[in-house]
């Protein structure tokens, strides 16, 4: 048996509405890890104080 650690494929980009998964490169133990992206869906509106009576 070696000990060195078998490549991982390369995983293309998953998309879907709102996220966006990318993987990232390997640490030193090997371990490859995924970026997640979140588009805002919800619009922020400013605060507006409400008119008194």
């Amino acid at each position: 048996m070696s000990d060195q650690a078998k490549p991982r494929p390369q995983v293309p980009d998953g998309q879907s509405r709102f996220v966006v998964t990318r993987q990232k490169q390997p640490n030193e133990k090997g371990f490859v890890g995924y970026d997640v992206i979140w588009e805002q869906f919800q619009k922020e509106v400013p605060y507006q104080t409400p008119k008194r009576p």
